[in-house]
């Protein structure tokens, strides 16, 4: 039985991209042991895999090189006998660890001087692996075998019994259709659709007889108060209240999402939840929402997608002037059309 280490990324929804990457290895390795490697606070979108057996903690924070902790923890998982190790990030610091433990095969992409520390280098063909999820997956073929396609969109289990437990927890008994919205973007505020644009269309959906929850984490608590207070109250700002497992089980209750470009973005997509997804300094040709049932809305201006965490021009007409109506309308569409199942899957 081979057994297989991962180094997962330090991002949210880079993590939740991953995993059709360990989808194909279970295809190729139907027997192996797959455990990861990562920072806490993506290790809740780990333990949604059921490929993984368990998640190994990266107690370091993100950017820290800490050479001498990063030797002991590789020496530690020595006792595992790992034989191969995926290297996601391209970072050479998360490469010394698989190094340091000692891992026969590494593998990664040519990334950041980390010649000898990966041994199965990688040279990324960008052109014709334009997705960081088929980047990903494409690690999981011998050298020189093209991707297997079609690439399965990302997708992570959840658990009613944990869903109703975090609605009990949170006094949440949802009556009506749950719009949930993902107010946050961790990268910076050019991603962010303005908090007034959040608060009129929470109260143009509540005209319409749904109930509306704020998610995101603590950073993002000030914004969802902004929207609470705007709304009249009709969105209920849950930011900061619920750890990322729990944020899982709630968009898991929802019928409708409506996001940033964000980890919540993705880990909504991979639930296969009906959303709606706001770009405007960001791209979809990149990292979108890998799910059928899920509605980009953009406007494309000339000057976007930029990539910059804050508008560059000042002006940040990608969001600004992506309207409520225009997002209501869609929402509205995606929510009739609803299957009765749908529409009860948050009572």
């Amino acid at each position: 039985m081979s057994k297989i280490l991962i180094i997962a990324p330090s991002w949210v929804g880079d993590a939740v991209m991953a995993q059709p990457l360990l989808r194909r290895l279970r295809e190729l390795y139907p027997d192996a042991v797959i455990d990861a490697f990562a920072p806490a606070w993506v290790a809740p979108v780990l333990e949604r895999m059921p490929e993984i057996r368990r998640v190994i903690i990266n107690p370091l924070a993100h950017g820290e090189l800490c050479l001498k902790l990063r030797w002991k923890l590789g020496s530690a998982l020595r006792q595992d006998h790992y034989d191969h190790a995926f290297i996601l990030p391209n970072s050479l610091k998360s490469a010394l660890i698989p190094f340091f433990a000692g891992i026969s095969l590494r593998t990664g992409f040519k990334g950041e001087m980390r010649f000898g520390l990966i041994n199965d280098m990688r040279h990324l063909d960008k052109q014709s692996l334009p997705l960081m999820v088929e980047r990903f997956a494409a690690l999981a073929e011998y050298p020189g075998t093209p991707l297997h396609r079609p690439v399965n969109n990302p997708r992570l289990t959840a658990d009613k019994e944990r869903t109703q437990t975090t609605l009990a927890k949170l006094g949440l008994t949802p009556k009506k259709t749950v719009v949930a919205f993902c107010v946050g973007a961790e990268y910076g505020p050019a991603k962010r659709w303005p908090a007034p644009h959040f608060a009129e269309l929470a109260r143009m959906l509540a005209d319409e007889g749904h109930e509306i929850w704020l998610l995101g984490s603590h950073k993002d608590a000030e914004i969802g108060a902004e929207i609470e207070n705007s709304s009249n109250g009709v969105a209920r700002n849950l930011c900061g209240q619920t750890d990322l497992a729990e944020a899982i089980d709630l968009l898991a209750a929802a019928n409708l999402a409506v996001v940033n470009d964000s980890g919540l973005m993705h880990i909504a997509a991979s639930l296969d939840k009906p959303m709606i997804a706001l770009f405007g300094s960001s791209s979809p040709g990149f990292t979108p929402p890998m799910s059928d049932q899920a509605r980009i809305i953009s406007l494309n201006l000339p000057c976007s997608p930029c990539f910059k965490r804050e508008c560059p021009l000042g002006h940040f007409d990608c969001m600004i002037k992506l309207s409520p109506k225009r997002v209501f309308e869609e929402a509205a569409a995606m929510l009739q059309h609803a299957g009765p199942q749908d529409k009860n899957q948050g009572k």
